[in-house]
């Protein structure tokens, strides 16, 4: 029995020293993880974002909802209706001329962007383009028909205007040349019919050209999703001002995949004002013709033009290269573009150019282009006559051929007058090259009446 309990003794004796052994080595374990680093990561809120704690570290936090509580309600909905005809021909041939046509209403959707507070507005040309009944829904949902002001189809540019008997809310202009690459940006519109849809995002690139479209060259390039329906909407900085028109994405699928492109407000800002005082957009312009094959950093002229409305070129020479317009740095083709669409012919620009070596400053008139009309399937450019013009050879109408892919041959109908194309009067120049392309490409046959420079006349068939 004695041998029993000294065994059970030690047992407990061994148990005893080993349960204390194990809450020395647990306490001391408890006690290096409540020694962790004091500066170990932080946990943070998702909700904005901070920067590491380091010394002189300055914390920076952007706010997109001023920006998008300013810009949403001056943001539009916009429907345009457009009425097509539809014909079958083979109800022509069956069932006599006319029973083959149908008439049908097609129907697009787009954004746009109110700028002031009697109710204009601004929006792409491909939104409305065609359309016979423009309606614009508010964000509040109301409703209203809109009248097309003016259009500039080059720049993708329409003005609208709605009637209200109240204060609208608008956005105002900022100047896009101060835009910066790197900047925020918001992207406001109404894609697939999903109205104040605001994204954000930077500015990517500025004075993009986008490769096989010649109309734009000078785009914002940012990275704020854009999708169709949001074409004619806000680009906006964080302070809600509008720096472009939204207009395009680069695209595989039609849906945004990373790249959109807004047209600058300073050129859209210079649109309107054109479409308001003038009807059209006047087009400014250097005067001079573009090396297109140089490939260094700024523009070279190739020479002075002769198609403008003055023949001055403040020493502007071929050779030059022009690196700055005021202020602005020129790197490429379509910076310059991108200067000059925003100005007015007769406002004078600072150019600052690089001529062999050395540096200039040539303070400079811009000027108005000549508009050119050309029939591309005869190789004619054409202009309208005027009174004098018109007095001199006693006609009442037609238009001259001033340029020809046969000039200085015996056969040249440079200087020629065209009086009639398929025994129909013309007087426009315009619609006359516009007329020959659209008979050249229906293979139709084609009847000219001319005069020489004589004042005889003499006809031909094209074919």
């Amino acid at each position: 029995m004695k041998k029993a309990f000294s065994y059970l003794g030690m047992a407990v004796l061994g148990g005893a020293i080993s349960l204390g052994g194990y809450q020395l080595l647990l306490d001391k374990d408890v006690k290096a993880a409540d020694s962790l680093p004091k500066n170990r990561l932080e946990t943070i809120p998702t909700n904005y974002t901070t920067t590491y704690n380091k010394v002189n570290s300055v914390e920076t936090y952007t706010d997109f909802t001023v920006a998008a509580e300013k810009t949403i309600h001056s943001v539009v909905h916009v429907k345009n209706t457009a009425v097509r005809t539809q014909t079958n021909p083979w109800a022509e041939l069956f069932y006599g001329s006319g029973r083959g046509t149908r008439k049908y209403e097609q129907v697009g959707t787009g954004s746009g962007v109110i700028i002031s507070a009697d109710g204009y507005i601004v929006t792409n040309n491909h939104v409305i383009e065609d359309a016979t009944d423009i309606e614009i829904t508010l964000n509040n949902q109301k409703k209203y028909a809109a009248e097309l002001i003016g259009t500039d189809p080059t720049n993708d540019i329409a003005l609208l205007k709605i009637e209200v008997d109240f204060d609208l809310p608008y956005t105002p202009f900022a100047n896009s040349d101060s835009v910066k690459i790197g900047e925020w940006v918001l992207a406001v519109g109404n894609p697939y019919n999903l109205t104040s849809t605001v994204t954000a995002g930077i500015v990517s690139a500025k004075g993009r050209d986008l490769e096989g479209n010649r109309n734009i060259e000078s785009f914002i390039q940012t990275d704020a999703a854009v999708n169709p329906g949001n074409s004619g909407g806000a680009l906006v900085n964080t302070r809600g001002e509008l720096i472009g028109i939204n207009t395009a994405i680069s695209s595989k699928t039609g849906s945004f995949i990373g790249y959109s492109f807004a047209v600058p407000s300073n050129i859209a800002k210079k649109i309107i004002d054109d479409i308001l005082e003038f009807g059209k957009v006047q087009q400014a312009i250097l005067g001079i013709n573009v090396d297109l094959t140089y490939k260094g950093e700024g523009v070279k002229i190739a020479g002075i033009s002769e198609l403008t409305e003055k023949t001055k070129t403040f020493d502007l020479k071929e050779g030059d290269i022009i690196t700055r317009i005021n202020n602005v740095k020129i790197t490429k083709f379509s910076d310059l573009k991108g200067q000059l669409t925003a100005k007015r012919p007769g406002e004078f620009v600072d150019v600052t150019i690089l001529r062999d070596g050395e540096t200039f400053v040539k303070n400079v008139q811009l000027s108005k282009s000549v508009e050119r009309y050309i029939a591309s399937s005869f190789n004619w450019e054409l202009k309208d006559l005027n009174n004098d013009e018109k007095k001199k050879m006693s006609i009442s109408n037609g238009v001259k051929i001033i340029n020809s892919d046969r000039d200085g041959e015996f056969y040249s109908l440079k200087g020629y007058i065209i009086t009639k194309v398929n025994d129909k009067k013309v007087s426009n120049a315009r619609e006359t090259a516009q007329l020959l392309d659209k008979l050249s490409t229906s293979r139709q046959r084609v009847f000219i009446e001319m005069l020489n420079e004589e004042g005889e006349i003499e006809r031909y068939i094209f074919q």
